[in-house]
C-alpha cells in the first residue's frame, strides 16, 4: 500500500512556500479570526443568540470555524502558538458544554430549529460534522488533547445510529459531501472500524435512495444521479463533487475496491482532460457552482471557486496514494501555483471566492438599467470575509499542511512529487530516512536532492513540460534512481517561458494562447499594459525576457502589438487597424488583482 508521508515529518525550510506558510502563520490565521469574530461566527459557539438579534447563526458557520481550528492545529503542530491554542481550548469547552446528551452538535439547529435536526438534506449538518471531525483529529494530533476528539466520536456514534442503524433521518446521504473523508481520518486516528464502515455506507448509498431529493436542483447537483461506481463524468456542484471523489478514493484504497477505483480514474480523467481550467480551477458555471459540459470553460464568467481547486487537490492526492502516476502530482502542482494561490492576496488578508481568467471592469455595470436579472461577473477585488466564507479557512488549512504533498512511499520505493526547499525525516520499511531538497523552484528549475538512509529506489517526478527532453527513461512520469546513504540527485528543469494552446473544442480560447513558465500561468493586467487587453497581440516571436520582482516573483516582458482604430469615428471600416508596437508585461496569474481594479487577461491573441 502506498503511504503518505505526513506534513509533520516534512519541514519546508525556505523559498517560495516557506514565505507563504509564514504569511499564514503571521497574518492570515489572525485576519480570518478577526473577521469571523466581527460576523458573529465565534460568538455563536456560546449558544446565546436569540430571535431578533443580529448575526443569526447560519447553517454552515460550524464548518467555517472548524476549518479555522484545523488550520490552527497544523500551525501549532509545527511550532508553539499559545494564543491560538487558548482560543481553540475555549471553543472546545463550548462544544462540550452545548453538545446534546446523545452527542449531537450543531449551532444553527440547536439554537434556531432544534425540532428540525436531520430533516433537511440541504442544510449542511453532516458537512459541518465532517469539518468538526477533521478539526478534532488535527487538534488531537497536534496537542495530544483528546477532549475535542471524544466529543466528535460521540457525534459520529450518533450519526452512525441515526443514519446507518435506525435509518430515522429524513435523508440517507449528505447533501454536501465532506463527512465521508472525515470519517476515514477519524478511523485512522482511533482505529475504530465502525467509522470507516460509516464512510463506506455514505459512499455506497449515494445515488441509490429516492428520499435523497434536493429541494432546488436535480440529483446531479449533489452527485446523486447515479450510484458512485457508475459515475464517469464530473457533474454538479464542483466542491461537493471533489469531496465525494476524495472519499471514494479513500474507500477504494482502504477497502481494495477495484470498481470504485475505476470510477475514480474515469472521473479524474474527465475533469483534467475536459473540464479543468489551465489554472487547475474547476466548476465553470455560477449556476449551481457547477461543472457543465466538456470543454465549456468561459473566462470572464468563470466561477472557479477556490474551494473547488482545493477539493480537486484533495482528490488528486488520494489518487496519488492509489497508484504511482505523475498525472496526479501534475494536477496538484497546477493547482498549487495557480488556482489556489490566486485566491489569497499578497498581503494575506483578503480572498477571492471565484477566480476568473479574465476581468473587464467596463462590462460589469453594463446592465445597470435593468432592474432584475442582467449579466453576472465575478468580483474584481478580494474581500476579507464573505457571507459564505468557506474559502478563507480552507486556504489556511491547506497551506499550513502543505508538506504532506511532497512524498509517498511503498515497500519498493519513495516518490518525490513536489519541489520545495525542505527536509523530510521518516521511516521507510522500518528504517530511518532523511531527504533534503535544495531549490528555489519555481524561480529556477534547479533541484538538488540529498538522500540519507538504507538503499532503496527514489522516484522523482519530471514535470510534464520537461518530459519530452528528459534524457532518461521514465516510469509513468517519474525518473527512478537507486539511492543509498549520502546519494545526491541534481536536476535542472527547463523554465523558459512557453506558449500553450487550448484544445480546439474550448471555443472561448480559439485563436488564443496562454503563457506559462514552469508550473506558473501568466496573465496581463491593464495597470501594466493599458486598456483593452483583447486588442493586444503577442508577437509571433515574443522574445521573452525575465525579471525577478520581490512581490510578484518572476515577471515576463514580451514583444507585442496593440490594435488601434484606423478611424476613431468609424464603428466599422475596411481599412485595417493600425498596429502599435510595445513591450507587454506579464505577471504570474496568482498575483493578479493586488493593485486596484484593472483589466486582466490569461488567454491572449498572438500574431
Amino acid at each position: 500500500m502506498i503511504e503518505k508521508i505526513p506534513f509533520d515529518r516534512v519541514e519546508i525550510s525556505g523559498g517560495f512556500w516557506k514565505k507563504r506558510q509564514e504569511l499564514v502563520r503571521r497574518v492570515t490565521i489572525r485576519a480570518v479570526y478577526d473577521r469571523f469574530c466581527d460576523t458573529g461566527r465565534f460568538e455563536a459557539f456560546r449558544f446565546l443568540w436569540r430571535e431578533g438579534e443580529k448575526n443569526r447563526p447560519h447553517i454552515f458557520w460550524d464548518s467555517d470555524v472548524a476549518k479555522w481550528i484545523e488550520s490552527a492545529a497544523y500551525l501549532i503542530q509545527k511550532g508553539p502558538e499559545p494564543e491560538l491554542e487558548r482560543i481553540v481550548d475555549g471553543l472546545v469547552e463550548q462544544i462540550e458544554t452545548h453538545q446534546w446528551p446523545d452527542g449531537y452538535f450543531n449551532i444553527y439547529f440547536t439554537v434556531c430549529e432544534p425540532q428540525s435536526r436531520f430533516q433537511r438534506r440541504t442544510d449542511h449538518e453532516l458537512y459541518c460534522a465532517g469539518h468538526l471531525i477533521e478539526a478534532a483529529v488535527a487538534y488531537y494530533q497536534a496537542t495530544g488533547k483528546d477532549r475535542f476528539l471524544r466529543c466528535m466520536c460521540r457525534y459520529a456514534d450518533l450519526i452512525e445510529r441515526v443514519f446507518m442503524k435506525e435509518r430515522s433521518a429524513a435523508f440517507v446521504t449528505p447533501g454536501h459531501e465532506e463527512i465521508e473523508l472525515a470519517l476515514v481520518r477519524l478511523y485512522e486516528a482511533t482505529g475504530e472500524a465502525r467509522y470507516l464502515a460509516l464512510s463506506k455506507f455514505f459512499i455506497d448509498m449515494r445515488g441509490c435512495c429516492e428520499e435523497d431529493e434536493y429541494e432546488f436542483a436535480g440529483h446531479s447537483y449533489s452527485q446523486s444521479h447515479l450510484p458512485v461506481r457508475e459515475q464517469k463524468t464530473a457533474e454538479g456542484h464542483a466542491v461537493r463533487a471533489g469531496y465525494l471523489y476524495s472519499g471514494m478514493a479513500d474507500i477504494a484504497r482502504m477497502c481494495g475496491d477495484a470498481e470504485l477505483k475505476d470510477a475514480c480514474e474515469a472521473l479524474f480523467r474527465n475533469i483534467t482532460e475536459r473540464r479543468m481550467y489551465i489554472t487547475g480551477a474547476t466548476g465553470s458555471s455560477a449556476v449551481g457552482e457547477a461543472f457543465t459540459i466538456d470543454y465549456d470553460l468561459p473566462n470572464l464568467t468563470a466561477y472557479a471557486e477556490s474551494c473547488a481547486s482545493i477539493a480537486l487537490a484533495f482528490f488528486s492526492e488520494r489518487m496519488q496514494r492509489l497508484e504511482n502516476d505523475a498525472r496526479y502530482a501534475d494536477a496538484i502542482e497546477r493547482i498549487l501555483y495557480n488556482g489556489l494561490l490566486s485566491s489569497i492576496s499578497l498581503d494575506g488578508k483578503s480572498f477571492f471566492y471565484e477566480n476568473p481568467l479574465e476581468i473587464n471592469p467596463r462590462l460589469i455595470g453594463r446592465d445597470a438599467s435593468i432592474r432584475r436579472g442582467g449579466s453576472r461577473y465575478p468580483i474584481t477585488q478580494r474581500l476579507e470575509v464573505f457571507d459564505c466564507s468557506c474559502c478563507p479557512p480552507n486556504i489556511t488549512r491547506f497551506i499550513a499542511s502543505l508538506g504532506g504533498l511532497l512524498y509517498t512511499a511503498d515497500e519498493e520505493r519513495i516518490c518525490c512529487h513536489q519541489f520545495m526547499e525542505s527536509a523530510a525525516a521518516f521511516e521507510h520499511n522500518g528504517k530511518p530516512v532523511r531527504i533534503v531538497q535544495e531549490t528555489d523552484y519555481p524561480r529556477s528549475g534547479a533541484v538538488r536532492i540529498r538522500y540519507l538512509g538504507e538503499r532503496t529506489r527514489l522516484a522523482v517526478r519530471i514535470p510534464p513540460w520537461c518530459r519530452p527532453a528528459y534524457p532518461g527513461a521514465l516510469d509513468r512520469g517519474y525518473a527512478v534512481f537507486e539511492v543509498g546513504d549520502g546519494s545526491e540527485i541534481s536536476l535542472s528543469f527547463d523554465m523558459r517561458p512557453r506558449i500553450v494552446e487550448a484544445h480546439p473544442m474550448v471555443s472561448e480560447n480559439a485563436g488564443r494562447v496562454a503563457v506559462m513558465r514552469g508550473p506558473v500561468v501568466y496573465c496581463m493586467e491593464g495597470v501594466d499594459n493599458g486598456a483593452n487587453l483583447r486588442a493586444v497581440r503577442l508577437a509571433a516571436d515574443p522574445g521573452f525576457a525575465e525579471e525577478y520582482d520581490e512581490a510578484f516573483g518572476t515577471v515576463l516582458y514580451a514583444r507585442a502589438f496593440r490594435a488601434a482604430a484606423a478611424d476613431e469615428n468609424a464603428l466599422y471600416g475596411e481599412t485595417p487597424a493600425r498596429r502599435e508596437a510595445f513591450t507587454a508585461r506579464l505577471i504570474p496569474y496568482h498575483t493578479f488583482a493586488n493593485r486596484g481594479e484593472t483589466e486582466m487577461l490569461v488567454w491572449m491573441m498572438r500574431e
